[in-house]
């Protein structure tokens, strides 16, 4: 690996360009595989400095799944937010000045494995001491167009937003680039990893994953979908493309509002929609306690199972459409406005089974 301090590639007259590519998809899709592949060819036929930002390596071993206690979601959440934290503190240092100062407060483990991703690609040096309050980044990644690859499932358009607001923040360019494989064979690829994902973990994504919409969402335009990790030359030519646009056509600081504001709407609809999910499952669990508790056979839990799931995946979806089917002229906008809807239509299906008093 270079240490940075040649001339090649040197940009010309301009800015420097500099982009965020999101790569999403199932674990075992073939994302790192890709990413790899991707940084290595960009490297060597377009002279770019290149950094493959890969979430599971980053994240502190504790939290990894092989550990003895699973994560809590709002774990994730914190660690994938700090995370981006130092990205920022990253481009910070390459949009301005070169030097990537040290967050004040951050979880060690996470720090050093973040920096030295950085050092192992050639984007900061290498000999910057320990109690240096900033990291150098080195010639390469200061004088070539800049390209960051984020390596993550990154299954809700949410997640993937989140990174859109930093290329927003600094005038960057932004892509996606989607993986879509098969589960099956996503399952088979992740059973023989040393560190798997657990099977039920992978279908409950699979189920859950939200594919680039740029359609219905202006932000999600710069996107492409590959159907087979395998890079042919066709795959490759529509993956350089994707990238070179993005570094050519940074997002605007400020943006047209009309597109912001419904952007910010399907965000604040796909949070309300993770809410109710979370809200009417415990619902659910809560009546199927009860109904084991006044001893209803197991046929007619099976059954009743059955009716209380189907009731919460029509009443998501009604949110999710506003089909009306059973929010009849209901303006809904948080959690507390739809629990008496779904109690009603719980309850006549409840009293098929038994007495709830």
């Amino acid at each position: 690996m270079r240490t940075g301090d040649d001339g090649g590639g040197a940009r010309g007259e301009g800015p420097q360009k500099l982009a965020l590519c999101v790569l999403c998809g199932l674990p075992g899709a073939g994302k790192s595989t890709l990413a790899r592949a991707l940084s290595h060819r960009l490297r060597r036929e377009q002279a770019w400095a290149v950094g493959v930002v890969a979430y599971d390596d980053v994240m502190p071993d504790a939290f990894l799944p092989e550990a003895s206690e699973p994560p809590l979601p709002s774990q994730w959440k914190l660690l994938r937010q700090e995370l981006l934290k130092y990205l920022e503190y990253f481009l910070n240092g390459a949009t301005g000045g070169g030097q990537m100062s040290v967050p004040p407060t951050r979880t060690e483990v996470m720090w050093e494995a973040f920096t030295a991703c950085l050092k192992d690609q050639d984007l900061i040096s290498s000999a910057a001491a320990e109690a240096r309050p900033s990291y150098p980044l080195t010639k390469t990644a200061m004088s070539r167009p800049l390209l960051l690859i984020l390596d993550d499932n990154f299954y809700y358009q949410s997640m993937r937003y989140e990174v859109y607001q930093l290329a927003r923040k600094y005038s960057l360019g932004f892509c996606q680039v989607f993986l879509d494989c098969a589960l099956e064979t996503c399952l088979e690829r992740n059973g023989q990893r040393p560190r798997a994902v657990p099977a039920e973990t992978i279908h409950l994504m699979g189920g859950k994953i939200e594919k680039p919409h740029p359609e219905k969402n202006g932000w999600e335009h710069n996107s492409l979908m590959i159907h087979s990790a395998a890079c042919s030359s066709e795959t490759s030519s529509q993956l350089t493309d994707l990238l070179q646009t993005a570094l050519e056509n940074p997002v605007k600081r400020v943006e047209d509002n009309v597109e912001q504001k419904e952007t910010d709407r399907v965000i604040c609809s796909t949070s309300l929609l993770h809410q109710a999910d979370q809200t009417l499952r415990r619902i659910v669990s809560q009546t199927m306690k009860e109904a084991k508790d006044e001893q209803v056979p197991p046929y007619n839990l099976k059954l009743l199972a059955e009716e209380l799931n189907k009731l919460k995946a029509e009443f998501l979806e009604d949110l999710r459409q506003g089909n009306k089917k059973y929010l009849c002229f209901q303006q809904i906008t948080d959690i507390p406005g739809i629990i008496p809807f779904f109690h009603h239509e719980k309850d006549n299906i409840v009293h098929k089974y038994f007495s709830k008093h």
